[in-house]
């Protein structure tokens, strides 16, 4: 005869209860993160010729762009520290509000780039402003791509985690992408000739 399993009753502690609301608005937190840090790297990278110019300039132009995306690889290098760091802070005080400083991080070392003067102007601080910069920016990326990928999965219903999730990638192309675009349109305003 075979034997039955007893099967432990659901309780109230088993039910999660989602707040569409709050959901929405912690996937569009979560995008629109995503999408600000991506469209730093498509900006960058689209322009990393005219960065090796303005951060190297003595070098041979080869040299300078080699230079110049050795700079854009170090966020991609820092990110694992970043969201080794901020997951265990997000473990400890909550994801919102880590989640709130790495993208405040992410926008301070951004802003902080553009306004980076010129190897002609500051000299060998220029490329290690830059540097820094980079470093800032890849670790609190490390934290807010971790960090928003746990939020969304938190918040999502079990049955649509996965496309909830899937925002987080949505955002990060929408942000490569509109990088491109402000790239070509900035070139085209000004002129092939006037773009460094």
């Amino acid at each position: 005869m075979l034997k039955r399993k007893k099967i432990k009753p659901i309780t109230l502690g088993d039910v999660t209860i989602i707040d569409d609301g709050k959901l929405r608005k912690a996937i569009t937190a979560a995008s629109l993160g995503n999408a600000m840090e991506w469209f730093d790297f498509g900006v960058y990278g689209f322009v990393a010729y005219a960065l090796g110019k303005v951060f190297f300039p003595g070098a041979d132009p080869s040299v300078q762009m080699i230079a110049a995306l050795a700079t854009f690889s170090v966020p991609f290098l820092i990110r694992p520290l970043g969201g080794l760091f901020f997951g265990m802070l997000g473990d400890k005080y909550g994801r919102q509000k880590i989640l709130a400083i790495t993208i405040v991080i992410m926008s301070i070392s951004t802003f902080c780039i553009g306004l980076i003067p010129s190897y002609a102007t500051i000299g060998i601080w220029a490329p290690i402003l830059l540097l820094l910069c980079k470093m800032a920016q890849g670790f609190s990326v490390g934290g807010e791509y971790t960090g928003a990928s746990i939020f969304v999965a938190e918040y999502s219903p079990d049955r649509k985690r996965g496309f909830m999730g899937s925002w987080l990638d949505f955002g990060s192309i929408a942000g490569f992408v509109l990088g491109a675009g402000v790239v070509v349109l900035i070139s085209t305003i000004v002129g092939e000739e006037n773009f460094p």
